[in-house]
C-alpha cells in the first residue's frame, strides 16, 4: 500500500491521507495526534495513519471502498415535458 500524508490542518486537527492499494485510491482524514505539552506529535500521528491504513486494506480487499464510477453528466434523469 502506498499512503500519502498531507499537512496538518490546525482547524481539524486532522491530516489528509491517500491510500493507494490494489488500484483503488482512497483520501480521507484521520485524526492527528498530540502530546500532553498540547503539540503536533508526528511520530504519533504516522503510527495511527499506518492503523488505520490496515482498516482501508482490508475494506479495498472486501471491496467496500473501491473507485468511484465516473457519470455521464449529460445524461438527465429529468422526464418532465413543457
Amino acid at each position: 500500500m502506498n499512503i500519502t500524508v498531507g499537512d496538518l490542518d490546525d482547524k481539524t486537527r486532522t491530516v489528509s491521507v491517500t491510500f493507494e492499494d490494489a488500484g483503488v485510491t482512497h483520501t480521507r482524514p484521520v485524526n492527528a495526534c498530540y502530546g500532553a505539552d498540547g503539540k503536533y506529535d508526528a511520530a504519533a500521528t504516522k503510527a495511527r495513519v499506518s492503523e488505520v491504513a490496515l482498516g482501508v486494506a482490508n475494506k479495498i480487499a472486501l471491496g467496500v471502498i473501491n473507485n468511484p464510477v465516473a457519470t455521464d453528466a449529460k445524461t438527465s434523469t429529468d422526464t418532465t415535458t413543457a
